[in-house]
């Protein structure tokens, strides 16, 4: 399938309540972390009825108060995916552990599973694939399991630039989906460019991948903060959309919106139904509040609060 040969005006454009934009945008999830989550003081306020909230752990952050926060958004309504760093979790039994806190504390069935951005392991765990085969997820009876999916690749994962091990590990994460009876999806890092993520959104169903994908997107942000994130995060080639824009020193104090972006995925995916992007999910670099609000203003009634 050819991709879109998109112009500056093509597809319909976020900010207008397109239809395309409000379905595109409908059941999105998005990020936040413990320390960020404290600064919300009513999620009703902002989200949508059941967004599902991921909670980052970063290491360092106390198992504590990634439950805390769990339970504080399970008691408001919102599911709650916790990460599950595999590099920063020490053994089997720390494992068992979390999975019973977040499950007794929280009401949590279902979790992100990766490898986490720790060179050294501190201990018996480096892969989200370890994580999946010890069976402690499914003994718990998780509904949901996502893992992380690369449309530009991961140099930690293949050092080289390519993306031989991160397909490698895909195919054996879709094998994993056809004996859990658990749902699984892929949650991806976030990227700037529709073309690319069409080009590898349509490569996974050429290889026989048919997890669903929930793509990354950054949402408004400063576009200094947005250059810092991505680079850090390892964004590959679409990191030039930011680039650009930077050399318009007229644009480097405006937030950088993912409107672009949207607008022309919500455009491929209304021409392409079965297109395998099944959801987006929101990384709130420039705050939680100021990615809700952009929802609220684009989304029309996917993204209207659950106080509403």
């Amino acid at each position: 399938m050819a991709l879109l040969n998109f112009k500056k005006d093509d597809g319909p454009v976020a900010g207008t309540l397109s239809p395309e934009v409000e379905t595109f945008l409908q059941g999105y999830s998005i990020e936040v972390m413990p320390r960020t989550a404290e600064k919300v003081a009513d999620f009703r306020a902002i989200l949508p009825k059941g967004t599902r909230v991921y909670i980052a752990h970063i290491e360092g952050t106390p198992i504590e108060d990634m439950v805390a926060t769990a339970k504080r958004l399970n008691a408001d309504g919102f599911p709650v995916m916790p990460h599950f760093p595999a590099r920063i979790i020490k053994d089997a039994a720390t494992l068992k552990d979390w999975i019973a806190r977040y499950q007794g504390e929280a009401n949590v069935d279902q979790a992100l599973l990766l490898a986490g951005g720790v060179d050294k392991p501190y201990g018996d765990f480096h892969s989200s694939m370890q994580l999946l085969e010890s069976g402690a997820f499914d003994a718990a009876g998780f509904k949901r399991l996502h893992v992380a999916g690369h449309p530009e690749g991961n140099k930690d994962i293949d050092p080289d630039g390519s993306m031989k091990n991160v397909e490698e590990a895909l195919h054996w994460k879709q094998k994993f989906s056809e004996t859990t009876g658990a749902k699984m999806a892929l949650a991806t890092q976030f990227a700037f460019e529709a073309g690319p993520i069409i080009a590898w959104a349509d490569s996974l169903k050429a290889a026989g991948i048919d997890l669903p994908v929930h793509i990354g997107i950054a949402g408004p942000a400063k576009l200094q903060t947005m250059i810092k994130f991505a680079i850090a995060c390892g964004v590959g080639p679409s990191l030039r959309v930011l680039q650009r824009r930077a050399k318009d020193v007229t644009k480097l104090l405006m937030p950088f919106e993912p409107t672009d972006v949207i607008s022309q995925l919500a455009a491929h995916k209304a021409a392409n139904p079965d297109f395998n992007i099944a959801q987006v999910h929101f990384f709130p670099l420039g705050g939680i509040k100021t990615n809700a609000n952009w929802a609220i203003q684009n989304g029309g009634r996917s993204a209207v609060p659950a106080n509403q």
